[in-house]
């Protein structure tokens, strides 16, 4: 349809720098671009330019962040998910698991190897899935990085200390998250990065790993009380986007698929910000 406008709207031939004169390219082309986007991490440079030009308009808290992490359904079906010894064509309805230890050892999806059969929560069904990852600011809501993982236990976490990792320049900071990060993996982790965290305590039939040096003090009911945030950007992308579930496979293409995403949600966020 892209190419089909481009044939006789004046308007999208500017945009993409063709002249009048110039012959439009093939659609296979944007397949080729798309692998060469993955290949050369454009679209994480992108999300950093953006970040830039929020930092420089002065729109980011550079000290105060949130962290969290949503499920991206992957594009293939529970048909798919079978021994990895299994190579006979898949059945019409979904395999009947019962009684049966699913394992990634010794399971995988036909469709998407690289999808993670998981569950969010108990009593909720089993997905073949993604996780996506962001740390936000508390100020605005704007994403200052994103990780895209496959699906695990402990992807939260890890993904979680990556980021924080990779934040520029040793100021002390604090990053706010739910209880499913009062871990004290997370916690040691993210106090050897220099950063304060503020996560929600969990005490149901356990101990917490966030002690009164961190809960007695007023920056961290502020973190809590400013955490929801970090969902703006997931509910952005999943509405009528392809964070919900997204149509292409494998790890890397789904991982520049969200953070174009996320770069898209920070410039239309930008832009109304200034216009308030």
């Amino acid at each position: 349809q892209l190419v089909e406008q481009m044939r006789y709207n004046m308007l999208y031939r500017w945009f993409v720098g063709l002249s009048l004169d110039d012959a439009v390219w093939d659609a296979t082309t944007f397949t080729k671009n798309r692998q060469r986007f993955i290949d050369g991490a454009v679209t994480g440079r992108l999300l950093d330019a953006v970040v830039d030009q929020a930092r420089q308009r002065r729109l980011l808290s550079e000290q105060h962040f949130c962290v969290d992490g949503t499920l991206i359904d992957a594009w293939a079906s529970m048909g798919s998910y079978r021994r990895q010894d299994d190579d006979d064509e898949p059945p019409s309805s979904p395999p009947n698991f019962k009684g049966e230890t699913r394992r990634s050892d010794t399971h995988e999806c036909k469709t998407d190897p690289d999808a993670r059969l998981y569950k969010k929560a108990p009593g909720q069904p089993s997905r073949l899935c993604y996780i996506g990852h962001v740390l936000t600011d508390n100020r605005h809501a704007l994403v200052v990085d994103a990780e895209t993982t496959q699906a695990s236990g402990t992807a939260e976490v890890d993904a979680a200390l990556t980021m924080l990792d990779r934040r520029p320049g040793k100021r002390r900071l604090t990053v706010g998250a739910d209880k499913g990060y009062d871990q004290h993996r997370f916690v040691t982790g993210a106090r050897q990065a220099n950063v304060t965290p503020h996560v929600a305590q969990h005490t149901h039939r356990r101990r917490s790993a966030v002690d009164g040096r961190t809960t007695r003090h007023a920056g961290h009911a502020k973190s809590i009380n400013a955490r929801h945030r970090v969902e703006t950007p997931f509910g952005w992308g999943k509405y009528a986007r392809p964070l919900k579930q997204t149509m292409l496979r494998g790890l890397d293409r789904v991982a520049a698929q969200a953070r174009l995403v996320f770069a898209s949600y920070n410039l239309v966020r930008m832009a109304a910000l200034e216009a308030a």
